[in-house]
């Protein structure tokens, strides 16, 4: 298993909304142990001269082998985060994106590898089961109220 641990620096990221019959596409995040500690939309850093959007049409691209629609403007969010003893620091981009019609209709989770050969699982959840007791935290922490303010938390 392979032991992840955030960047020592600040990140730029960008990160995709994907919604299925009201519930959120997002990737497992596990603990050193294997255990799932909460789920987070796909997407990843943006490299220099990149923007938002170019990164986060390659990143799914990269990780599915799917060309997405972005779907409006970005929220944006400052995730300072704690995994494993180790401090993260995230600038995020958070989009909502369409995926190609056949794309993944049948299945209810996707595998996929990260460029560092970590085997990710992505699955649909409902958000009134994350941020609860017993439930997968949603990260970045936030999140989930900044959908729900926002009048997003599944599509329109």
């Amino acid at each position: 298993m392979t032991r992840w641990r955030p960047h020592a620096h600040i990140r730029v990221v960008a990160i995709g909304l994907h919604w299925r019959d009201g519930r959120l596409l997002a990737a497992e995040v596990r603990d050193d142990a294997g255990r799932i500690k909460g789920v987070r939309p796909l997407g990843g850093e943006i490299e220099f001269g990149e923007s938002w959007r170019a990164a986060l049409v390659r990143e799914f691209n990269e990780e599915l082998g799917i060309d997405i629609v972005l779907k409006g403007e970005a929220l944006m969010l400052e995730n300072i985060f704690v995994h494993e003893g180790a401090t993260g620091h995230e600038v995020m981009f958070i989009s909502e994106v369409g995926f190609p019609d056949a794309a993944f209709r049948d299945q209810d989770r996707i595998d996929f590898s990260e460029d560092n050969g970590a085997h990710i699982v992505a699955r649909w959840f409902d958000l009134a089961d994350l941020d609860v007791e017993g439930g997968p935290s949603l990260f970045p922490t936030g999140l989930k109220n900044l959908l729900l303010g926002a009048g997003k938390g599944g599509p329109a």
